[in-house]
């Protein structure tokens, strides 16, 4: 019993990484700061990938 509880909140945190790294590489892609939307999506999760996916692509930036 006690392991299946284990199993489960491991379950749980590998989704939250993998929605933070899918969230991370969406960002990048829009010109956006990955770290920051990996980082965000930890906090607040599917709610990140529906901000970053109505979200302009920025401009490149010139160098």
């Amino acid at each position: 019993m006690e392991s299946d509880i284990i199993y489960q909140g491991s379950q749980f945190f590998v989704g939250v990484g993998t929605l933070a790294l899918i969230n991370c590489v969406l960002a990048q892609s829009k010109n956006r700061s990955g770290l920051l939307w990996f980082f965000i999506s930890l906090f607040i999760g599917p709610l990140a990938t529906l901000i970053i996916a109505v979200l302009d692509k920025l401009p490149e930036h010139g160098g």
